[in-house]
């Protein structure tokens, strides 16, 4: 596969090919017309609001820990190549390239519909986890706060949560993540794939600095909320050198648990992630892949349960290995923390007190 260089700067994906939801295909080519490379253009992120009619998900997957999530956002500007959520933008009749990290949506009625939800008679808690497809904490939350507001309502409700990030932006909301950890009521994950800033500014152009993540959890630890740190995903021949030096690194900044994830590239991120390695690792792109297919039977990708997160074979099973001993090594395999859905309380509505006292 011919390198593709960046359609633009500081963007991740370096195609923007047509939705495989839309019969019409585009592909750019050379026509041979241009004498000079042009330099690669400035894109415009731009946000619009995604009026959903419900805020909480649900899903029945097995090899997840969780059966409901709250996403506050669609697409991500983090611009992550191997983001396991480009595809869904296909549904929106969008590229999972550069549209997914550029054209982005939020969900502007997120606290009242959540407010509403928890509010119904009948309603049983259950952990939620926010931020399950696209970051709860990318750029634009600094402005919108839209995840803000869903803290602070389910705060309010005493509901439980987890929450995952690769943003330092977190720390803004550490009073509410702090006193609801002290409680029971969350904890936190923080994704830290490499300690090499050039490796992550080219597979995570947007996202926070490796050392922004590690005060993070710092940070998030010393208010109270603990923290999981997700080495993930694990990129056999990019990354998985480093498993070690990231979880040694992360116990010192307080982590108390750690897990990781193969490298997925369901759809179309196995050609995004193909082109960008071709882009940017062309030294060891094929080298990266055929590790990969060692890990999935072959093929770019498994979707199997289980073995989508894991992989198998012997390249997968020596990942496996090596974590589960890095994890006991840095005292890192504490079992997972269950949160207590038992402090769940509706908050009191406006006339409620006069209801007590004159109804």
């Amino acid at each position: 596969m011919a390198p593709s260089p960046p359609l633009a700067k500081g963007r991740g994906a370096r195609s923007n090919a047509t939705s495989r939801c839309i019969a019409a295909e585009r592909e750019a080519f050379d026509d041979g017309w241009t004498l000079d490379d042009a330099e690669p253009a400035q894109l415009t992120t731009s946000v619009l609001p995604d009026m959903a009619k419900t805020i909480i998900a649900r899903n029945s997957s097995p090899d997840i820990h969780f059966d409901r999530s709250i996403n506050p956002y669609r697409g991500c500007e983090h611009g992550c190549i191997y983001c396991f959520a480009r595809p869904a933008h296909a549904y929106l009749g969008l590229s999972p390239g550069l549209d997914f990290e550029s054209r982005l949506f939020f969900k502007p009625e997120a606290a009242g519909l959540l407010t509403a939800d928890l509010s119904r008679k009948g309603y049983k808690p259950r952990h939620i986890q926010v931020g399950a497809d696209t970051d709860p904490y990318q750029p634009i939350e600094r402005k919108l706060r839209v995840t803000r507001q869903v803290l602070e309502v389910l705060q309010a409700f005493r509901h439980p949560l987890s929450i995952i990030t690769k943003s330092n932006l977190i720390t803004r909301d550490a009073d509410i993540l702090g006193e609801m950890g002290k409680a029971g009521l969350a904890s936190a994950a923080i994704s830290i794939t490499t300690l090499d800033r050039k490796l992550a500014r080219g597979m995570e152009p947007r996202a926070a600095t490796p050392q922004r993540r590690l005060d993070a959890v710092r940070r998030l630890t010393d208010a109270g909320c603990p923290v999981t740190v997700m080495f993930a995903p694990v990129i056999p021949g990019l990354n998985d050198h480093e498993l070690e030096a990231v979880l040694e690194a992360s116990a010192a900044a307080g982590a108390t648990g750690a897990g990781y994830v193969l490298v997925r590239l369901p759809l179309e991120i196995a050609d995004l992630f193909q082109q960008w390695l071709a882009s940017d690792h062309p030294d060891r792109a094929s080298r990266v892949m055929s590790l990969i297919r060692q890990t999935r039977g072959g093929k770019d990708y498994v979707s199997q349960w289980g073995e989508r997160q894991r992989g198998a074979g012997p390249v997968a099973d020596l990942v496996a290995r090596r974590f589960a001993a890095a994890r006991a090594r840095y005292g890192l395999d504490q079992p997972r923390r269950t949160l207590d859905a038992t402090q769940f309380r509706p908050p009191p509505r406006a006339g409620d007190q006069m209801e007590l006292l004159f109804g």
